[in-house]
């Protein structure tokens, strides 16, 4: 394994949907996700992590130590089982660990070292935790926020028709079926993220190379993961502040308080990127750089 990460970032992410739903809120009717007092848009953490898992899944295929934990259709028990048996564990665990007072170093060592995603976002790894071992639950050193639109959306409901009928009673009273489709026409979006070098050093490994990778999965997130649900969505920026220190030379919120992101023009509703200015603000404080990347 690489050496761990020595310093801090914060970072920015600006993407945008044309036409197309970015995350659904099922419990209203699939609806796109809104803060109901102000009307922004809204795309949860946990959406942009699969985005970004799915592509370091389709990216490197199981390279070895960029498998992914947390997939489609897979247990994780299943997954949890190969630290076992790799170090040799069976029965039951707390007895397991009187016998060994290192197990739960091991087994998080071996989960970090074999899944990317453990290594940077942490995992609840539910076999360890009901068997009383300390390596369950892992703090990652990247986290993300809410994605939040830059202006109030709108949700549109747009009608569709199918002519392929479900059933034979059906087919005899009826030659089409209805339904809905829910998209936001244009919305630009902005999460914030941070990478804390002192959890990667104290917790899961992630190195500078792993670093590397997460800016491409960012950058490339939505270009091997299409949907018609979705419309079209791309990342148009990824904004990226570096700190020459472990701790940071500077809170967050001051370094995303220097990016601003406005409409060029007060009277038109914004219907693409290009009507909106992304500026940055001077002088960074000091031991920061920025980079910015698109």
């Amino acid at each position: 394994m690489s050496e761990p990460i020595k310093n801090r970032y914060d970072f920015i992410i600006l993407f945008d949907v044309e036409n197309g739903n970015p995350n659904g809120d099922p419990d209203a009717g699939n609806m796109p996700r809104v803060d109901p007092e102000t009307g922004h848009g809204l795309v949860t953490d946990v959406c942009l992590k699969r985005k970004i898992r799915n592509y370091i899944e389709t990216a490197k295929e199981d390279t070895p130590g960029c498998r992914i934990y947390i997939k489609d259709q897979v247990p994780l028990n299943r997954s949890d089982a190969e630290a076992l048996t790799y170090l040799g564990v069976t029965g039951d665990l707390k007895k397991a660990k009187k016998s060994d007072p290192e197990l739960d170093r091991k087994i998080r060592d071996f989960m970090c070292q074999n899944f990317f995603d453990i290594r940077t976002f942490g995992a609840v790894m539910t076999t360890f935790v009901k068997g009383n071992l300390n390596c369950g639950q892992i703090r990652g050193p990247v986290q993300l926020g809410f994605a939040r639109s830059i202006d109030p959306i709108m949700q549109q409901e747009v009608t569709i028709t199918r002519i392929a009928i479900t059933t034979e009673s059906d087919a005899e009273s009826k030659g089409t079926e209805m339904g809905r489709k829910y998209i936001v026409p244009y919305g630009l979006y902005r999460v914030e993220g941070y990478v804390s070098a002192n959890l990667a050093r104290k917790s899961t490994g992630f190195s500078e190379e792993d670093l590397e990778l997460l800016w491409q999965a960012i950058l490339n997130m939505f270009e091997n993961d299409r949907s018609a649900a979705r419309g079209k969505m791309a990342v148009r920026e990824l904004i990226i502040f570096r700190h020459d220190s472990e701790l940071g030379n500077a809170p967050a919120y001051k370094l995303f308080d220097m990016v601003q992101v406005k409409p060029r023009k007060d009277d038109v509703i914004p219907r693409a990127y290009g009507d909106y200015t992304v500026t940055l603000t001077e002088p960074l404080p000091a031991g920061v750089t920025c980079e910015r990347r698109s």
